[in-house]
């Protein structure tokens, strides 16, 4: 099952596609869109929208998972991170991708087996577990992929490097 993750965000939103299977899980692809900070939220949206759009056309994935919304700093920044996962779950739906949701707790519990894990030890198990250095994939996109990985081991597949493509 090709998965692709989602870690939405206003400003920057990653991506990460992993395929899983009974052997393992491979990684496919990983990246992040850079919104536009100086722009208006809506315009910042359309470029998601479009980028989202690509990349599911590119990589055709059978399942997303998108991450839920957390605490955030303030109402506002929770604002506009919601209106980002909206989007996000406009296009998932729009292009007939089922999708699951997991909070941040849920995703650092099953990538790292603790819930409050830091982003170095969430980045390190999703090295461990797809068997590829991400030194080079952004942050956000390293996120994404940890979605990616908690929703395989939530549908019951085998989590761990079964090769690279």
């Amino acid at each position: 099952m090709r998965i692709l993750g989602i870690d939405c965000g206003s400003e920057t939103a990653g991506w990460g596609v992993v395929e899983a299977d009974a052997q393992g899980t491979t990684f496919i692809a990983a990246d992040q869109v850079d919104l536009n900070r100086g722009e208006p939220l809506a315009e910042r949206l359309l470029e998601f929208a479009r980028q989202l759009r690509l990349v599911i056309e590119q990589f055709r994935p059978d399942e997303a998972a998108v991450e839920d919304v957390f605490h955030a700093k303030n109402a506002r920044s929770a604002l506009r991170l919601a209106h980002t996962r909206g989007a996000a779950l406009l296009i998932l739906a729009e292009r007939g991708v089922p999708y699951a949701e997991y909070s941040p707790a849920q995703v650092k519990l099953s990538v790292t087996g603790y819930g409050r894990a830091t982003k170095e030890q969430v980045r390190h198990m999703v090295e461990a577990l797809l068997g590829v250095s991400l030194v080079s994939v952004a942050e956000d996109a390293c996120d994404a992929l940890a979605v990616a990985l908690c929703h395989a081991l939530r549908s019951g597949y085998s989590v761990g490097a079964s090769g690279t493509l």
